[in-house]
């Protein structure tokens, strides 16, 4: 692999352009927060901490093409109650920085445990993840649920179901190097949020244009596929587990996930969030908030 100063960047001036735009959104994070760059094997990876130092541990994985500040709008609830740890994903965008190419569902797996240990979290880790962050959830919990406390999927990319094909006609558009395709997908996706008028579209044009500079700022990388868990591998989910998907859902459908789960693996509690689709964590923020809240309290 060919390292640079601005590796995984571009150039450096994408590296200047990126990460100040990055760190202008950081400056919304709404409570206290440290941040630590985590050495593995993979490369040095970056978590943003919030909440009380001897709360429970509560780690939050993001969605593809993201990165921690996905969370900005839970973070101020689960710290009152957690230590957050918000990871940027190693093979992502963010401020993470990749020495080895992630290749399969195992790196991902091995890469988490290394930073576990590295953070000194043990046993007892909360692990919530939003999309493909909840498909890298179930694949830590399928390899290492002793470790694990409780796990939230946050309409985990495939995982329950296939990618629906409206969702991968539209998708493949964003290759296409103009943010007209880029902005289209995210209205398209996040849906419930243009619905509220000019603060919603608002959100959506920052998130698109953000989308859009990652894509044109980071070297591409083939990332790894996710799949779709067997009827086996959903019943061996053993950690108790929380599955919550909006009504208006797009990478696939939410009444079908949920019947898949009521039927093969009922131990996994699993809700539609109104009114919430893709951005159910922000649309829907404080409803997804308590659920989540009220779930990891339960005694099991």
């Amino acid at each position: 692999m060919k390292m640079t100063p601005y590796h995984p960047f571009r150039s450096a001036k994408a590296k200047e352009q990126y990460l100040k735009v990055y760190d202008l959104k950081a400056g919304n994070w709404p409570v206290p927060s440290e941040s630590r760059l985590v050495s593995t094997s993979f490369g040095e990876t970056f978590v943003r901490i919030s909440g009380p130092a001897e709360a429970p541990p509560l780690v939050l994985l993001h969605g593809i093409n993201g990165n921690s500040l996905q969370w900005i709008t839970n973070v101020e609830a689960l710290s009152a109650r957690y230590r957050v740890f918000a990871v940027d994903n190693i093979y992502d965008c963010g401020r993470s920085v990749y020495t080895r190419a992630v290749k399969t569902p195992d790196d991902y797996v091995v890469w988490l445990d290394e930073l576990f240990d590295a953070l000194q979290l043990r046993n007892g880790i909360n692990l919530m993840g939003l999309s493909y962050g909840g498909w890298l959830t179930t694949q830590y919990a399928l390899r290492h649920p002793g470790r694990l406390e409780k796990i939230v999927l946050l309409a985990p990319v495939c995982t329950v179901l296939p990618l629906s094909y409206k969702w991968i006609s539209r998708a493949v558009l964003c290759a296409v190097p103009h943010r007209y395709f880029t902005r289209s997908f995210v209205y398209w996706l996040l849906e419930d949020t243009a619905k509220k008028g000019e603060a919603g579209r608002k959100v959506l044009d920052e998130e698109a244009e953000f989308a859009f500079l990652a894509y044109r700022s980071f070297k591409h990388r083939p990332m790894v596929n996710p799949t779709v868990l067997s009827d086996e591998e959903l019943q061996a989910l053993k950690v108790p587990t929380l599955f919550l998907i909006g009504e208006n859902e797009k990478i696939y459908s939410a009444r079908k996930a949920i019947e898949r789960l009521n039927r093969v693996a009922p131990r996994i509690r699993s809700e539609v969030i109104p009114k919430a689709g893709h951005d159910l964590t922000v649309v829907q923020a404080k409803l997804v908030n308590g659920k989540v809240l009220e779930f990891l309290s339960l005694s099991f």
